[in-house]
Parts: C-alpha cells; sequence; structure tokens
C-alpha cells in the first residue's frame, strides 16, 4: 500500500453526516495525527470560515482539528482571485455568505457592486433577484465570472435543498446571451486540488483524496491525477462505484477498515 504523507479529507458523508456523528471520523483521523500525516480538510462548503468548521468538527464531532487544517472554496477562490487579479482593481462583488466574504476581504479585496474585476457566486440562503441582477449586469459588463462549486443540492433535514450550483446555473443561463461561462473552483474541479496542493507544499504522489461522493471528491482526484480513498458512509453505493469508468484507487467500507502506514 502506498504511503501518503497528507489526506485531503472531504467533511460531511466522510466525517459526520449533517449532524450525525460518524463514529470512525475521530479514530481516524487519531492515527493519522499518530502516524505523523498531514491533514487538510477540503470542503466545497463556501459559507463558513475556516474557524467555524474546525470548531463544528472539535465540539459537535470530537474530531480534532483546526482552522489553519481547513481548506473551504472560499479560501480557494481567494487564492485564484490572488493568482488572476494582476494589475487590475482588487475588487468583487459576491453572492454568498460570511466565509466567502471573509476570505476575499482577507485577501485585499474590495467588496463591491460597482464595476468590480471579478463576479463571485456561491451560496446564499438569503439571495434576492437584485443580488442576481447585479451579479449579471455587471459579468455582462465585463466582470470575470467565478463559482464556487457545481453542488446542486444539500441535503438536510428537510431533503435536498438549492446548492451553490444551482445559483451559479441561473446566472449563467441569464449571462448566456454574452456566451460566458463560470470558472468553477471546487471539487470536482482541478483548480481546488491544484491549489490546496500548493498550500499544503505536497506533490501530487503524496496525498490521498478522501470522500464519499464519487461525482465530487473522487472524481476531483481522478482529474487532478491524485489518488483517492472512497468511503461508504456517505452518498455513493458499491452499485453506482461499480457503474464508473474510472474506480477509486481505493474503497473501504468505513473508515476504520483503512490502515494507516
Amino acid at each position: 500500500m502506498t504511503k501518503y504523507q497528507g489526506y485531503f479529507i472531504d467533511l460531511d458523508g466522510t466525517m459526520y453526516k449533517g449532524k450525525e456523528k460518524i463514529p470512525a471520523a475521530p479514530r481516524f483521523i487519531n492515527r493519522l495525527r499518530a502516524a505523523g500525516k498531514r491533514v487538510m480538510f477540503v470542503t466545497n462548503n463556501s459559507t463558513k470560515t475556516p474557524a467555524a468548521v474546525a470548531a463544528n468538527l472539535r465540539e459537535n464531532h470530537g474530531i480534532a482539528a483546526e482552522a489553519s487544517e481547513v481548506y473551504t472554496t472560499a479560501l480557494a477562490t481567494a487564492d485564484y482571485l490572488k493568482e488572476q487579479v494582476g494589475d487590475r482593481p482588487k475588487t468583487a462583488y459576491v453572492i454568498g455568505e460570511t466565509g466567502l466574504k471573509q476570505a476575499l476581504t482577507a485577501a485585499g479585496f474590495t467588496l463591491t457592486d460597482q464595476q468590480p474585476t471579478f463576479v463571485v457566486v456561491g451560496l446564499d440562503t438569503q439571495v434576492t433577484y437584485a443580488k442576481f441582477e447585479t451579479a449579471v449586469l455587471n459579468i455582462l459588463n465585463g466582470a470575470t465570472f467565478i463559482g464556487t462549486n457545481a453542488d446542486s443540492n444539500l441535503p438536510n433535514e428537510r431533503g435536498l435543498t438549492p446548492g451553490a450550483g444551482s445559483l451559479i446555473k441561473l446566472v449563467e443561463y441569464a449571462t448566456a446571451v454574452g456566451g460566458i461561462k463560470p470558472v468553477m473552483i471546487g471539487k470536482p474541479e482541478t483548480l481546488i486540488m491544484n491549489l490546496a496542493l500548493k498550500r499544503s507544499g505536497l506533490r501530487k504522489d503524496q496525498v490521498v483524496m478522501v470522500g464519499d461522493n464519487y461525482h465530487t471528491d473522487i472524481e476531483a482526484g481522478i482529474n487532478a491525477g491524485i489518488d483517492t480513498l472512497l468511503v461508504y458512509t456517505g452518498v455513493s453505493t458499491p452499485a453506482q462505484v461499480a457503474k464508473q469508468a474510472v474506480a477509486p484507487t481505493h474503497t473501504v467500507q468505513t473508515l476504520d477498515d483503512w490502515q494507516v502506514d
């Protein structure tokens, strides 16, 4: 078995299921830490700050985690915009929540609805027609269109609610008249994986992407040339995975089944 130095780990479905604990998750993280492995929680959630994500892991799920180990699509978006802005104004219009707005302002971007360089669309549970209108008009006026992640739905106690991808699709549909497509950051795109590698200081062959969803976590690893570990505690089932053209590098029923070397 390959000895990985770093583990990129999904959250919902892998470390927990909504508010429900996954008993194997804290044991898995403890084994990784005891073996001196580098842990990075890589999540498509852009709404929460890294501190809030880490606090949720510690306080509600008994999983040791620090804010510095959390890499959200909000942070990845901020990292990407810093690389792309060049000599243009560091300005952005944001449809999103606290995590996304804080990540961009911490990266030196001014949030404005007046001729921004970028329009960033993420999950916003308080989104309005006026926000969509401002986003669309600015994109059609030349702003670069960025989407945090393509998740169509988010599962909660009420069922499958609209995810960030659903909001992004609305803006994409309204800007199609200009032939405009968003730059997508989150899993399964390679952008977030390459940015996570850069932040970790590790090479592709030194890490494994751990997740429960073939179409986000595992495809992200496959697309980026990173080994993958699929755990059957969340979205994807063995029958579904068996139909895929490219299999995960590793599969386990529970994270207790994974041998850390």
